[in-house]
């Protein structure tokens, strides 16, 4: 059996995953649009830094997901993110923050590993670079085209993983039945997200703060978040800082299209403000993300979703958890792909 996957986010990993070990003889085609895996669980590395710049760690929420991670895949270089998440409001006054045991989650070599690992276990072939534009239903099967005009397939199943939006697009234009695809682009596009533009500031100094990160709580202030990388063991040299600054909804929507030197400087600015260190506002070197699709809002209508798998589509991500965590993400994957693999042994 063949299964082919849009996206190569966590959740797909997860599904190659779960159908692997429970359907060893179905294979998995991933089909990523960029060139790395993870999704918005990214890293990027700099002159031995590295740095989580859109999920910034794996909450331990979740006792099936926390097994998988540190008893089920190789665990070697898995670390806890030290310090405490700390609080500021619209005015940027600063405070501490509810005090948790929350574990932290990253990997020295940053947050991606997940995927990595993940399709590590399996025998999926993941070909980056390749954006599908297009999906067609041939009898009991599924057809795909890339960007290049490339066709994929055919598949006895569809797994597909990109944001709600993007999704909704593929399916309504699908060369499928006309009210399935209907039905599911609509409850798809019913689907809000926020977006947030991200900003990586670089220092030469060590910052001397008692926090880990700062979290605006009443989503007022420009700035939602801003997190030290420096506290993720393996990340940052000795002596050095690293910011990780995400505005808020609001301001990222009207900024999406901005200069992004004019965005970085002005987050740049305002964070020096919240942290009170003037040297925050000119970083020594300095990154930059905007993730229109950051996190859904809510979850999508389930009965739309679900109907799907009867023709062999199934849709899965964080959107369709109902959450926008990482770890959400993740075990949505592994009950999509257990799912995937019943139907199979089934002959559904």
């Amino acid at each position: 059996m063949d299964i082919g996957v849009i996206g190569a986010g966590a959740a797909s990993a997860a599904a190659a995953y779960a159908i692997h070990r429970d359907a060893p003889d179905a294979h998995c085609t991933v089909l990523e649009k960029s060139g790395g895996v993870c999704g918005r669980a990214a890293t990027r590395r700099r002159d031995g830094t590295y740095y989580d710049y859109g999920a910034n760690y794996l909450k331990d929420d979740d006792e099936r997901i926390v097994s998988l991670v540190t008893e089920r895949l190789e665990s070697d270089g898995l670390v806890s993110v030290d310090g405490p998440i700390h609080v500021f409001d619209e005015d940027g006054t600063v405070g501490e923050g509810r005090q948790t045991d929350e574990r932290k989650l990253t990997y020295r070599t940053g947050i991606t590993q997940l995927a990595k690992r993940l399709f590590a276990e399996t025998d999926a072939t993941v070909n980056r670079h390749t954006r599908i534009t297009g999906i067609s239903r041939d009898g009991d099967q599924w057809l795909l085209t890339d960007a290049d005009g490339d066709r994929w397939g055919p598949y006895d199943r569809l797994l597909c993983t990109p944001p709600a939006p993007q999704t909704a697009r593929l399916v309504r234009e699908a060369d499928w039945d006309d009210d399935r695809r209907a039905s599911i682009a609509e409850a798809a596009e019913a689907v809000e997200y926020r977006t947030i533009l991200t900003a990586v500031l670089g220092y030469e100094f060590a910052l001397e703060v008692p926090y880990y990160a700062l979290v605006n709580t009443d989503k007022r202030h420009e700035i939602g978040w801003i997190a030290r990388e420096e506290c993720k063991p393996g990340h940052v040299p000795d002596g050095e800082s690293v910011l990780i600054v995400q505005a808020n909804d609001r301001w990222s929507v009207e900024r999406y299209d901005d200069d992004p030197t004019d965005t970085v400087a002005e987050l740049a600015r305002l964070t020096a403000d919240v942290v009170g260190d003037a040297r925050l506002e000119t970083p020594a070197w300095t990154d930059y993300q905007g993730w229109r699709y950051a996190q859904p809002e809510r979850g999508v209508d389930r009965d739309a979703v679900e109907s799907a798998e009867r023709d062999g589509l199934y849709c899965l991500g964080d959107w369709v958890a109902g959450e926008g965590r990482l770890h959400a993400a993740l075990r949505n994957g592994l009950e999509t792909g257990e799912r995937v693999a019943r139907s199979l042994e089934a002959g559904d």
